[in-house]
């Protein structure tokens, strides 16, 4: 197997490759780049030079992790293949901010060479007069949210590569700081056209620049710091379930927290159920609904950290890994909000949505059924499946009075309940939630009937045709608003 020796192309043109790392990529029989989208690249081709890029896997992959892992497996199958030294450039220095070579690291070892580059960052510093051994951090910008909490101070943004990248870091920091905080935009560093600007925080995502991969921001916090709530309720989780921490927590697993964790989303379920159907437009909104709406919340946010616990104790995930996946599906779902296709209604979004979870699962495709939790409750899982039947141009609600007809006729009561579900579906009614305000009248009515007994001075169930009676009542009392 031939080595792989990783070398930085530095922050602009060739000019600043470091000799060690010009004399490697010269010498190289085998020359990978993992974009060619960088000046020293262009410098370097323009010699004679040749690399063989992967940037056509970014085109084909569905999301970074992927395309980084996808290149990492390309590059050990040639050395594998070929027993001379393979050559893999980076931009900037492969030590900052270079997640393939982390994946190469923990894949090869020692058994891989990296020579250092100047980093964009060491331009960064210069630009701004930061020495970084004063506690200056460099963040990644697609994790902001996540790798700055609780963090303060100097920070050097990297791969601002986006308007919605800077919107999320601008929405962060506007958690914390206040709109006129000054922020500096470092753009192409080393080169002819490099930008340094300095503007207010809110003009972040709409400061009169392109923002591209070469773009980073710097900004000091001073004191303050971003995003310290869930750095604090993580860090007490894994508090709860270290070394003196509370034996409860310490018991648990992933299976006896399960029935918690249903039970903790059906009482959010019920805190939203006193919200008004219009909420958060109402403006009746009853006092401590949300109030109470924020405690259930937070009480589910918690399961989501301790599963999370448990996973980092078996070395499988963090809440960063799991806030970094549902951020990066998202962005993938929506390419009508952050990309350039154009969907018009949400039946569009839904079957777009449906299309792309298909393509995301390598080999043959699935059922479009197939992944739904048949464990979930009935009027949980039917809306589920309508919106599969919704993705492939089914309309579930347009034979549901006829499925009633012939369901009743057959005293079919699952065909009735299904049928009267689809029905709610084409109203566009949630049928679960119906129900359960179903059932929350006829507890109301129970109890109101019990009053009227007890005001009568009958005992409920002891005459049926009086209990009948009073049931009846209660049904009018709350027709016409009477409490009783």
């Amino acid at each position: 197997m031939g080595r792989i020796t990783v070398v930085g192309l530095g922050p602009g043109g060739a000019e600043l490759i470091l000799p060690a790392s010009r004399t490697a990529i010269e010498s190289a029989a085998l020359r990978f780049v993992r974009t060619a989208r960088h000046p020293a690249v262009d410098d370097l081709m323009a010699e004679g030079i040749e690399f063989e890029s992967f940037d056509r896997i970014y085109e084909t992959e569905a999301d970074l992790e992927t395309v980084y892992r996808t290149i990492v497996e390309s590059l050990l199958a040639t050395a594998a293949d070929s027993e001379a030294d393979v050559v893999y450039a980076v931009p900037g220095s492969p030590v900052v901010a270079e997640r393939t070579v982390v994946l190469l690291r923990e894949r090869l070892g020692s058994g891989m060479r990296i020579i250092p580059g100047i980093s964009f960052a060491d331009l960064a510093w210069a630009v701004v007069g930061v020495d970084p051994l004063g506690g200056a951090k460099v963040i990644d910008a697609r994790s902001f949210a996540i790798d700055s909490a609780n963090v303060s101070g100097q920070m050097l943004i990297a791969q601002c590569d986006s308007e919605f990248v800077l919107s999320d870091v601008k929405l962060a920091l506007l958690d914390v700081l206040d709109a006129e905080h000054r922020v500096t935009v470092l753009q192409r560093l080393g080169r002819h056209d490099e930008l340094v600007v300095e503007l207010a925080l809110e003009d972040l995502d709409r400061g009169g620049f392109e923002p591209d991969h070469l773009t980073s921001i710097f900004v000091d916090t001073g004191e303050v710091a971003v995003g310290a709530e869930l750095s604090r309720l993580w860090e007490i989780t894994l508090r709860l379930r270290g070394p003196g921490g509370c034996p409860w927590d310490q018991k648990q697993t992933h299976h006896s927290l399960a029935r918690h964790l249903l039970e903790e989303s059906y009482e959010v379920v019920e805190a939203i159920e006193r919200l008004p159907e219009d909420a958060p437009d109402s403006d009746e909104i009853p006092e401590g609904a949300y109030e109470a709406l924020a405690d259930e919340l937070g009480d589910l946010l918690f399961q989501a950290m301790i599963h999370s616990a448990l996973a980092a104790e078996a070395g499988a995930f963090t809440i960063g890994d799991v806030a970094n996946g549902i951020h990066d599906k998202l962005v993938r779902r929506h390419p009508h909000v952050f990309g350039e296709l154009q969907l018009d209604t949400a039946d569009d979004v839904v079957r777009n949505w449906e299309l792309i979870k298909r393509a995301e699962k390598p080999g043959k495709p699935e059922s479009h059924v197939a992944g739904i939790a048949t464990t979930l409750p009935g009027l949980l899982l039917l809306p589920k499946l309508f919106r599969k039947a919704v993705a492939v141009g089914l309309e579930p609600g347009a034979t549901a009075s006829a499925d009633i007809d012939e369901a009743v006729a057959n005293k079919d009561v699952g065909g009735i309940i299904a049928a009267a579900a689809a029905l709610a579906w084409d109203q566009g009614i949630d049928p679960e939630a119906a129900v359960r305000a179903t059932a929350q009248g006829y507890i109301a009515r129970f109890i109101r009937m019990e009053h009227l007994a007890e005001h009568a001075g009958i005992e409920v169930g002891a005459d049926p045709v009086a209990t009948l009676g009073l049931w009846e009542k209660a049904a009018k009392a709350s027709d016409q608003g009477i409490d009783s």
